[in-house]
């Protein structure tokens, strides 16, 4: 199908309803970090509302090689891993790294961004930005990485380039955990102590929540202008034919690899973004499942759709942290169930998984986007349409 063209007049008011929504959420996110009691409701919702921002952020990076240049890379765990890494050591403070590298005296790396620039800046002012460039630094580490192995394996195609960025991915988590590189990464320890979203604040005021979600939009939404340029119809036509796009003139080789840097770029950033949050990070935990984790997000949401990667990330991180946590308490509305046990949670979340995949085989949103100036047009439709059907019907007639 053809792309459906809108006229100036409902782009305009597609993207002021946009601006107003995202305005809204925004004022949002504040009332919660700052205004709103904190009660069992609250306390819940913020903590889905990160990791969600975070994962948007994550899934619509893999979406873009994946659903939008047809590379099928599972390397995304290394990536992240890479990012939270970089995140971590360049911001852990210089006084806390004997605490952090107690095993490797104290570490190679004994200087700290943010705090460097709270000397110059202020406290305030310079967590700030002292996240901001060290998010960065960990998007061009992660993205630096994706550059010296796309030289090999993005001459592979399907299925034998999953399998070697997937190798990738383990081989990172096992030399991260390395001891040989314990001043750089603690080994297999922790790694804590660093800036986290709860170090972002203007005196009194806190952004714990806000942080994540400007970060991830940003990064979304500079996602979405790359994929409406011309790189992003070069990356689109390399999925839909490749042999066809080069014949066309274009260079399969440098956009692949323009695709993959840009892809790992981002998950580097959603990778520090996934640090803040959890406040330590351990190479461990980014083990094969966690791009499993992305991919299958991606496929619900609908493989080359944005707004569907960020619609199903918040509801799959509601669905399996939060909505479904009845499951495991043993009871339901005060009457014991006894299957309701720990682990059924995951059992039923699984089923539902099932069924969406079953009944919504292209996802939630397959490959369209979610469109205010769409919203606008069936509007103008159905206003255009009801007087229609008044004079049929002699609707003025008293």
């Amino acid at each position: 199908m053809g792309k459906t063209l809108y006229t100036p007049s409902e782009k305009r008011a597609g993207r002021v309803i946009a601006v107003v929504l995202l305005a809204a959420l925004y004022v949002l996110l504040f009332l919660l970090d700052n205004v709103l009691p904190q009660n069992s409701f609250t306390l819940m919702l913020i903590p889905v509302l990160k990791k969600g921002a975070i994962y948007s952020l994550i899934c619509v990076s893999m979406n873009l090689l994946n659903g939008f240049t047809g590379l099928f890379s599972l390397g995304q765990a290394g990536f992240m891993l890479i990012g939270a890494y970089a995140y971590a050591i360049f911001s852990i403070p210089k006084a806390q790294h004997e605490a952090v590298y107690q095993y490797f005296h104290g570490g190679v790396i004994r200087f700290s961004i943010p705090e460097a620039l709270q000397s110059v800046l202020g406290a305030d002012l310079g967590a700030f930005l002292g996240a901001v460039i060290c998010i960065i630094i960990a998007g061009l580490f992660a993205a630096g990485f994706a550059a010296l192995i796309g030289i090999p394996v993005l001459r592979l195609k399907s299925d034998y380039l999953a399998i070697a960025t997937l190798g990738f991915a383990e081989i990172i988590r096992a030399v991260f955990q390395w001891d040989g590189l314990g001043v750089v990464t603690n080994g297999s320890n922790l790694l804590r102590k660093y800036t986290s979203f709860s170090d972002i604040r203007v005196g009194s005021l806190r952004f714990t929540t806000v942080f994540p979600f400007l970060i991830a939009t940003l990064c979304i939404l500079l996602i979405v202008l790359l994929i409406n340029s011309s790189y992003g119809r070069a990356f689109k036509a390399i999925r839909d034919d490749e042999i066809a796009a080069e014949a066309m003139g274009v260079n399969l080789f440098k956009h692949k690899m323009l695709s993959f840097v840009i892809s790992s770029f981002f998950a580097g950033v959603g990778g520090a973004l996934l640090a803040m949050y959890q406040t330590t990070i351990q190479a461990a935990a980014f083990k094969t499942a966690m791009t499993y984790e992305i991919l299958l997000i991606v496929v619900i949401g609908g493989i080359g759709s944005i707004s569907g990667s960020c619609i199903a990330s918040f509801l799959f991180i509601a669905c399996n942290e939060w909505w479904l946590r009845f499951l495991d308490s043993g009871s339901f509305l005060g009457v014991s169930v006894p299957f309701f046990r720990d682990g059924f949670r995951k059992v039923v979340f699984s089923v539902i998984i099932m069924v969406v995949v079953l009944f919504f085989s292209r996802g939630i949103m397959g490959d369209r986007e979610l469109s205010f100036a769409g919203l606008i047009r069936r509007l103008k439709r159905k206003n255009t349409a009801a007087p229609a059907a008044a004079d049929e019907t002699g609707g003025d007639a008293s």
